[in-house]
């Protein structure tokens, strides 16, 4: 998140979750923090819907492989508008539309040597 008003908030609603242990926020350029070689559980993502962020993160995440064994993402976008398909061993689980919105989730295989 750019903005530290944005962050405060992040931060207060993990606390009110008693997740603030088991969180970090960082305050960046999240298109730049992609690149830092950290690996991820479960990444949600919200671009601002008018940009391509989404699917730039999207091809980001995969091109680095920057989720672990398992892990999840989830990317909030319109629900109108279709998400891709990520490369192996990235794979669209599922589509949750709500309204206007949609939920997409991808899920990252296992270190299996014979993947679905």
């Amino acid at each position: 998140e750019k903005r530290m008003d944005a962050v405060r908030l992040v931060k207060e609603n993990l606390e009110l979750c008693q997740l603030q242990d088991q969180a970090r926020v960082h305050m960046g350029d999240a298109m730049a923090y992609l690149r830092s070689g950290e690996k991820f559980d479960l990444i949600f993502l919200d671009p601002p819907y008018g940009s391509d962020l989404l699917n730039q993160a999207l091809e980001m995440i995969a091109a680095f492989d920057i989720c672990r064994a398992h892990g999840i993402i989830v990317a909030e976008h319109p629900a109108n508008k279709a998400l891709p398909a990520l490369s192996a061993p990235y794979r669209q689980h599922r589509t949750y539309r709500y309204g206007k919105i949609a939920l997409t989730v991808y899920r990252r295989g296992g270190n299996e040597k014979n993947e679905d």
